[in-house]
Order: C-alpha cells, then structure tokens, then sequence
C-alpha cells in the first residue's frame, strides 16, 4: 500500500482544484465541467470539501495506489463527489448510467 503524502504542495493543489470547480460550476455554461465525473450529478460546493456524502472530493483518475509518481499531477484529477469517490477506492470507475459492464465470459 502507498502511503499519501500530505505536503504543503498537495494542499495547494487541492485548494486550488477545488476553487476552480467552484469557478466552473458558478456558470452555468461550464457547470458541467465541474460536476462529479463519476456519476455526473452537481456537487454541493457550499460544504468544505469532503464533509459530507455531496461535498467536493479530489479524484484521481489513475489511483495513487497504482501510479504514486501521478499524485501531484493536476491532469490526473477529477472533480467528485466524497461518497462517489470512497465508494470508487482504487478501483477503475463504472461507466456511470450505463448499468453494469458486460462478464469476461461474455
């Protein structure tokens, strides 16, 4: 298991993504960018991040677990949901709306 650092720069960062989801989803041309990639509901910006199920949440797309060299990299963040992202974990992300994914198998 990776362990997350918790520096000063990954604060920064975070800090900074979150405002410009709050950017992007005060207009309504852009709101959309700024929406839970996982499922693709709005996120309630008015909470601090990560204090309940609808708040904002920094994602990584490619989990820290698997790609640690990735967790500062703004392009491999996403906008989500707390509850979307802690039920997601280190797992590759269902393509949200379209039902489950066909068996191996099939």
């Amino acid at each position: 298991m990776v362990q997350r650092t918790n520096t000063r720069r990954m604060h920064e960062l975070r800090d900074a993504f979150f405002q410009d989801g709050l950017r992007l989803d005060g207009d309504p041309t852009t709101r959309d960018l700024a929406s839970c990639w996982l499922c693709g509901d709005r996120i309630d910006y008015i909470a601090a991040p990560g204090t309940t199920p609808d708040s904002h949440n920094l994602d990584h797309y490619h989990p820290v677990s698997d790609f640690p060299e990735l967790a500062e990299d703004p392009d491999n963040f996403r906008h989500a949901h707390a509850s979307c992202n802690q039920h997601r974990g280190n797992r590759a992300p269902t393509a949200g709306g379209l039902g489950e994914p066909m068996p191996v198998w099939w």
